[in-house]
């Protein structure tokens, strides 16, 4: 799953640059924000290619749904329930 793949390598680059600040000697929630902000832009920079393999996993399954909705009927479970109710009380009658 590349999208798996890719969230891994994004947070093994968050990993590194929170441990590299911290040896550089940012403490506390500054050291959290500045390790998001660098890792964020060296996952734009280095992460090209398991985005963009991630993306279209994510495009072909949402095609896939779409495709499997389409062809699923499109029946409502409530109005089978009230036209067969409706039948049988006709029956009844007649």
């Amino acid at each position: 799953m590349p999208l798996v793949i890719y969230s891994l390598l994004r947070l093994a680059l968050f990993g590194a640059a929170f441990g590299l600040l911290y040896v550089v000697g940012l403490r506390g929630l500054l050291l959290a924000v500045v390790a998001v902000v660098v890792a964020f832009a060296l996952s734009y920079l280095t992460l090209r290619g398991p985005r963009d393999a991630a993306t279209r996993w994510m495009a072909g399954r949402a095609e896939r749904r779409a495709a499997e909705r389409a062809a699923a009927p499109k029946v409502d479970a409530d109005a089978v329930h009230e036209d067969a109710r409706l039948d049988d009380e006709l029956r009844d009658r007649g």
